[in-house]
């Protein structure tokens, strides 16, 4: 048999790749020794470019262009960057040459990009005016409007449904003197109301400087500097040493009324209590005077309203505003006190008078259905909101 040869048998069985290349057609880097000559030949380079600016025209937001900017500008697998790592197996002669034809190529890559990125950016915020335009000639918009407070609302309707009839506003200072509060107004050394436990007391001991327990200092001092007639109604903060609870506060308001003039009768208290009372609580309410004792009026009443609520039938009790009493008190009245008008200079054979008084956050309490007295000094905003007084 002839010999064999020997090499026939070594030979490959299939021929090698004329031309290995990386993705996209474009030179391997680890292909052939001059793989990466062929990276960062011209007519790759251009390729490389031409690639990187079709990409980049047919991103078509700022998101698609973030991600062509990754795939052909500056992310770890863009052709660039491929070619730039394979800068370093070219001969030391060929270098310089490689260097500035590939930095020519990425410098005009990244002005493609700046130029489609300043593009994108112009056309997102062209739409973010369209959709986000506001119409400057319409009205500008305000923060929402606040509410009085209901004690303030109160008062001032108080107010005016007696300046309306003649009356005039009239104020006092808080801290009072013991004459004023007291003395003035008929009450005993002894009267349980100036004892410490009631009344507070300003230092230093022996002053006989108090916070004034009621309005009607207002009174006291009205008469003494006004000429007569006197038609006053007097609003203003009091102070009690009481413990605060949901009924009670050592801090309220009060609204006071005087009438000093020739030939005042019961008579009269008892028609402006009326208006009074239908313009806290409305019309159709009978009203009642009842027998009291106040040391600066005499006689001396309690006024009480017919309950607007169930107006006293049983058949709508039981009732939350008067407790099925049927009856609201809305403060104290009477005639004053003829050793009052003596005190204040005025002759009580020729003038008489009336006094009423009440509390401010009692009678808003009944009207709005308000069951905390603590809620009129929690400074919450939406407190006088709820009750529907605003403006």
């Amino acid at each position: 048999m002839p010999a064999s040869n020997p090499t026939a048998s070594r030979e490959p069985a299939t021929a090698p790749a004329d031309n290995p290349s990386g993705p996209g057609g474009l030179p391997a880097a680890n292909g052939a020794p001059d793989a990466g000559g062929e990276m960062l030949s011209p007519g790759a380079l251009d390729a490389m470019t031409r690639a990187a600016a079709i990409a980049l025209a047919g991103a078509t937001d700022l998101d698609a262009l973030a991600a062509v900017r990754s795939a052909h500008v500056d992310g770890r697998s863009a052709p660039l960057a491929l070619a730039r790592r394979a800068l370093g197996g070219l001969p030391r002669e060929e270098r310089a040459e490689a260097g500035r034809r590939h930095n020519e190529a990425a410098a005009a890559v990244r002005a493609a990009y700046d130029t489609r990125l300043a593009e994108l950016t112009a056309e997102r915020d062209a739409r973010v005016l369209v959709a986000e335009r506001v119409d400057v000639t319409l009205p500008a918009e305000h923060d929402p409007r606040g509410a009085r407070h209901p004690i303030t609302a109160i008062t001032d309707h108080l107010i005016d449904v007696f300046v309306a009839m003649g009356y005039e506003v009239a104020e006092g200072p808080e801290i009072e003197h013991d004459w004023f509060n007291f003395e003035a107004l008929n009450f005993l050394p002894d009267h349980p109301a100036r004892a410490a436990q009631d009344t507070l007391y300003v230092d230093p001991p022996g002053s006989g400087l108090v916070l004034r327990t009621h309005t009607s200092p207002v009174q006291i001092r009205a008469l003494l500097e006004r000429s007569l007639p006197v038609y006053l109604v007097g609003p203003g903060r009091t102070y009690r040493n009481d413990a605060v609870d949901a009924t009670h506060s050592p801090v309220f308001s009060q609204i006071e009324g005087l009438a000093v003039d020739e030939g005042i009768t019961m008579a009269d208290l008892r028609g402006t209590l009326e208006v009074y009372a239908r313009a806290l609580f409305g019309d159709g309410l009978a009203t009642r005077l009842r027998p009291h004792f106040f040391p600066f009026t005499e006689p001396s009443a309690e006024l009480d309203v017919q309950c607007f609520a169930c107006r006293g039938d049983g058949d709508r009790q039981p009732c939350r505003v008067c407790s099925s009493e049927g009856w609201i008190e809305a403060g104290g009245c009477g005639m004053v006190d003829p050793n009052v008008l003596r005190a204040c200079g005025v002759d009580p054979e020729r003038y008489s008078g009336f006094a009423f008084g009440m509390g401010l956050e009692r009678a808003a309490m009944v009207r709005h259905g308000i069951h905390e007295i603590r809620d009129f000094v929690d400074a919450d905003v939406r407190f006088g909101a709820a009750f529907g007084i605003g403006g």
